[in-house]
């Protein structure tokens, strides 16, 4: 049987991992300082994306993001393994985006990807100290975008 402490460090880390795709998807990259330690690593190279320090990932973000018109992320299939302050979690996460082409139409494509992350309790409760995209998948990428693309 589940602990109460077990259960309730499991609904906030679930919550934390619904607040960062609310954060991406309402385009409120600030609200990301409540996801993630301040040092965090984040690296996002799977999909196309850059690797570095949270306030590095978080300006990148709130540069480009704003490029694509529609984009959302629903994530599932969480597994989380708690060690105490600490815990690892996988999630999946679908998330279709869409995107103006040069010729002024848009065209919309898919992204499957697990996200891996480390875990730290802080004073203000779960945060994410490490997040690595795996991709599973990309489906009608356009060319200009997809990865290794120059």
């Amino acid at each position: 049987m589940l602990s109460l402490q077990t259960l309730s460090d499991r609904v906030e880390i679930e919550a934390i991992m619904v607040d960062y795709v609310n954060a991406i998807d309402t385009r409120d990259f600030a609200a990301l300082e409540r996801v993630f330690t301040p040092d965090a690593w984040i690296d996002y190279t799977a999909m196309g994306g850059i690797k570095g320090h949270f306030p590095e990932v978080q300006a990148w973000l709130a540069q480009v993001l704003p490029h694509f018109p529609a984009y959302y992320h629903l994530i599932g299939n969480v597994a989380i393994t708690l060690e105490g302050d600490q815990a690892r979690s996988r999630s999946a996460c679908f998330n279709p985006m869409t995107v103006r082409l040069e010729e002024g139409t848009e065209q919309t494509f898919f992204l499957g990807l697990w996200y891996h992350d480390q875990w730290q309790r802080t004073e203000a409760g779960w945060r994410i100290r490490e997040r690595v995209e795996e991709k599973c998948f990309d489906h009608n990428v356009p060319a200009a975008l997809a990865v290794g693309a120059s």
